[in-house]
């Protein structure tokens, strides 16, 4: 299971969940969230992937970032349509670019799930989150037997309100295409920082 933590940008926190032996490690760069980085960490992980977090970024603010903090995988969280998708591929392919792209979704009903369908050749990975007014770190989770309507043959990580007393739900869920789960404001002392003791001992426990 590829655990990845969402919504870093303090220099000795990103340090500390790191040693924590995580997979991707997450950076949103939309000015919308409280856990927008403004500006470059004086650290940035070497032990785990990063991921820059996007909301309908226009191609060129993303391959600037992409180059900036050396992503290894971009995550569109917002609503991008195919052809921004194909628009993408085609800039990384111009500047010899080569991550991983993770479409995210909002769900509560099977019904949700269809738009993945224009997805499937296009993305390396989708996220499903909970469907929520604000997008993402809302805090809350959806009911993830929904996710049994997924027939789909892209991967996916499971996210939206993964908490310090869900070890058990997590060890517990099985789907063919999960690989991972996404964790971020259950985890947090104030938005952009982790309580590390409650990360550490739920890695334990899954």
């Amino acid at each position: 299971m590829r655990i990845k933590v969402c919504g870093m940008r303090e220099a000795d926190n990103i340090r500390a969940v790191e040693e924590l032996g995580i997979d991707l490690m997450g950076f949103i760069f939309w000015p919308g969230s409280s856990r927008y980085v403004s500006h470059r960490p004086a650290y940035l992980p070497t032990k785990c992937k990063r991921v820059g977090v996007f909301v309908d970024a226009t191609i060129d603010n993303v391959m600037s970032l992409v180059e900036e903090y050396h992503l290894d995988a971009i995550q569109l969280h917002g609503h991008e349509m195919p052809d921004y998708l194909h628009a993408l591929r085609a800039s990384c392919m111009d500047n010899s670019s080569n991550f991983v792209i993770i479409k995210a979704f909002n769900v509560a009903t099977p019904e949700d799930l269809v738009a993945t369908e224009l997805y499937q050749d296009l993305v390396d990975c989708f996220l499903f989150d909970t469907k929520a007014e604000r997008v993402g770190g809302n805090g809350t989770k959806f009911d993830w037997s929904v996710l049994s309507h997924y027939q789909g043959k892209t991967p996916f990580l499971l996210s939206g309100g993964i908490g310090p007393d869900d070890a058990e739900a997590v060890k517990s869920f099985h789907h063919p295409q999960c690989i991972g789960i996404d964790l971020n404001s259950r985890f947090e002392q104030v938005p952009g920082r982790k309580d590390i003791y409650k990360l550490k001992l739920f890695l334990q426990q899954i």
